[in-house]
């Protein structure tokens, strides 16, 4: 899941240490977004994101971005009074985990994709894999698996 901005043609760029305008990198906005959200103490209106943002960015950039990320499922929002309300969709890991997925959905061959990933894994994190996929099976000394993994 690509977490695009636009740039800072929008009014979304930091300062370098020079003074200069420093253009943000491709979703480097949307991922400090998110962070904020991750922080806040519950569902925030889009005014309090720009707040904690800082910086120069627009209210209709926040609100570009915020919507950008709804569409891809990475925030939700409820209404409050006549406002809308927004907060993370998931944790970090459960948003890493959505774009793995994503990422699977769109391969033709999904059986090549995950035996690549899996030939790929640490023994230690194949051992963990094992254990989420068969929390009841007992553990396999030097992580087991083909190859002595």
């Amino acid at each position: 899941m690509e977490l695009a901005g636009r740039g800072a043609e929008h009014g979304d760029g930091d300062q370098g240490e020079d003074g200069a305008r420093r253009r943000r990198g491709q979703g480097e906005l949307a991922t400090e977004v998110l962070s904020v959200l991750h922080r806040a103490p519950g569902p925030v209106t889009a005014s309090w994101v720009q707040e904690q943002v800082g910086g120069e960015l627009a209210y209709t950039t926040v609100m570009t971005i915020l919507s950008r990320l709804l569409a891809k499922q990475a925030v939700v929002r409820s209404r409050s009074g006549r406002a809308y309300v927004w907060s993370a969709a998931a944790d970090a890991a459960g948003l890493t985990a959505r774009r793995m997925r994503r990422m699977l959905d769109t391969e033709p061959d999904r059986d090549a994709v995950l035996a690549s990933f899996v030939t790929a894994l640490t023994p230690q994190d194949e051992q963990l894999l094992r254990s989420l996929l068969n929390p009841g099976a007992p553990e396999r000394p030097g992580g087991g698996g083909p190859g002595g993994r």
